[in-house]
């Protein structure tokens, strides 16, 4: 069967009058780790229902990740390949020239993929910067793609800037709870982050943000990056939810595997506490096997990153994907339009 096959069987998502719901209100760590706590098909079972109420067609995002720009990061992040500070065997690359960017964005397409996300190992860019990836956001957009760049912090110039050119979404993850933060990096604080994300929010651009689990963390720091993820206003319109890719020459290379029900459990709490927002199964998917996604689509995960490489670290190839959203008679959202 090849990638397009997959169209066969898309549905187009229009959101239902239930996904105007309004927000519960603030949730506590305390009420999110009693969350984690339950039983785990009685979680699924409340994760389940809130995702059929809110996404009644239950069609899947498929976004590509590109690295437009790789390697030779300032910061150090112990999760990160591309920090310039460890040594993984990732080279320094510059930008990437316009036509590149448009023939993998064409092929994503082309593969069934409706969002285009570009990635650049940047700590923060610079002005000159920001104009080229603004040149991209607009050739992507073109080709009736949704859009969507992750490069670090941002200014509010900035952020205007990507919204003028149309950027759809801007990703920064706050990666684990405000609290263990410093354990997984020193070169930036938490507030920047809430910072940049403030930026993007001010621009008009959507918001996506989420963390990566296994780097470490207790329970507590799961159920508290989850309180810092709910309690945004508005909460993300997208929430990638990744399982730690251990690389070798990074600090957290040996860090302990996350229990795949563990995991299971973070996306159906992220459902359960953001119920109108994309919760995306990101990274480390090549390392759950078919199953334990499964249960993660159960648990109210609707988005994939569509494509065999996630920045520079390996995910399962479009042909995999397409192969189990069939077993599972999952279906691909149809358009950008679909998304919007």
């Amino acid at each position: 069967m090849g990638a397009n096959d997959i169209s066969q069987t898309i549905t187009l998502h229009r959101p239902s009058a239930q996904a105007a719901a309004p927000k519960p209100g603030p949730w506590s760590v305390e009420a999110i780790q009693a969350l984690l706590d339950k039983p785990l098909m009685e979680l699924l079972y409340q994760a389940q229902t809130v995702h059929r109420a809110h996404f009644p067609e239950g069609d899947i995002e498929l976004a590509t990740l590109l690295s437009v720009k790789t390697g030779g990061c300032p910061e150090n992040c112990g999760y990160c390949p591309q920090s310039a500070e460890f040594d993984t065997g990732v080279k320094a690359q510059k930008l990437m020239e316009v036509d590149e960017v448009l023939r993998a964005a064409q092929a994503a397409k082309d593969a069934g993929a409706t969002r285009f996300c570009m990635g650049a190992a940047w700590r923060a860019p610079k002005d000159r910067d920001v104009e080229k990836v603004a040149v991209l956001v607009e050739a992507v957009k073109g080709l009736g793609m949704q859009t969507c760049a992750t490069l670090g912090m941002l200014e509010p110039h900035h952020a205007q800037q990507l919204k003028a050119a149309g950027l759809d979404y801007y990703n920064h993850n706050l990666d684990t709870a405000p609290e263990y933060y410093t354990d997984v990096v020193d070169t930036r604080t938490y507030q920047d982050r809430l910072d940049t994300l403030a930026h993007v929010r001010s621009a008009g651009i959507s918001v996506c943000c989420g963390g990566i689990v296994g780097m470490g963390e207790q329970p507590v720091h799961r159920a508290g990056l989850i309180a810092q993820l709910a309690n945004l206003d508005p909460y993300p319109e997208s929430v990638p939810i990744n399982s730690l890719v251990r690389v070798p020459g990074t600090p957290l290379a040996d860090s302990e595997p996350v229990d795949p029900f563990d995991f299971v459990r973070m996306i159906a709490v992220a459902r359960i506490t953001m119920p109108t927002a994309r919760v995306r199964l990101s990274a480390g998917r090549q390392q759950m096997g078919d199953a334990v996604q499964a249960l993660c689509f159960m648990a109210g995960a609707n988005s994939i990153f569509y494509g065999d490489k996630l920045l520079v670290t390996g995910n399962p190839d479009v042909e995999a994907d397409t192969v189990l959203l069939k077993k599972l008679g999952l279906a691909a959202r149809r358009s950008a339009e679909a998304c919007a």
